[in-house]
């Protein structure tokens, strides 16, 4: 782990625009509160590109959107949900899952942006998903342990995300059931699928 960071120069393979283009453009998304930490999500998400040889470009702009429909009303993700043909069960459960699921939809089509990894990325940034490219594990964890991060044994799993990626994914997952569970409300089956599959890593 690293405090130098190297943000990307864009290429426009997957954004037809600047990094500070984009920036500008989630700014205008959402609260003060939520912009700081999706530009903390970048930085991690940059580290742990570095370190898994992952392409920074994607790195960097699936971490800038992965939050851009966070603050969006219920009724914008009912609407896409409809327009798009999504899953009708998605209706049953609320910002949680929709700021990724259906928020990716929205970057496709306001942002332009069509790359799938990054799409998947920020589809699969709250549940995750049996199957995860390195780039969606480390949206995934970059988001968990972003430096304003502070829960028990945010550090230890932190650093795990540099020594073993697979591992941070279980140890995120396993921790975010057990959670879940305390809360006692309708655990989202995906959560489950992701936790059945990463639980061993």
């Amino acid at each position: 782990m690293t405090d130098t960071i190297n943000f990307p120069v864009y290429t426009d393979k997957y954004f037809s625009g600047t990094r500070e283009d984009l920036i500008k453009l989630v700014e205008a998304q959402v609260s003060t509160y939520r912009f700081e930490h999706i530009l903390r999500v970048e930085k991690m998400a940059l580290q742990l590109a570095e370190k898994w040889q992952v392409n920074p470009e994607k790195a960097s702009i699936a971490a800038l959107t992965h939050d851009y429909a966070k603050e969006r009303s219920d009724a914008d993700f009912l609407a896409v949900i409809d327009a798009k043909h999504l899953d009708p069960d998605l209706k049953s459960w609320g910002n949680y899952l929709w700021h990724g699921v259906v928020g990716a939809e929205m970057v496709h089509d306001e942002l332009a942006i069509s790359d799938q990894d990054i799409l998947d990325a920020i589809r699969q940034h709250t549940t995750g998903a049996a199957y995860m490219t390195t780039l969606s594990q480390i949206i995934y964890m970059a988001d968990y342990v972003e430096a304003g991060r502070d829960f028990p044994g945010v550090t230890e799993v932190r650093q795990l995300a540099f020594d073993d990626l697979a591992a941070s994914v279980g140890w995120q997952t396993r921790h975010t059931l057990e959670f879940l569970l305390q809360k006692q409300g309708p655990i989202y089956p995906g959560t489950m699928t992701t936790y059945n599959e990463w639980s061993t890593k």
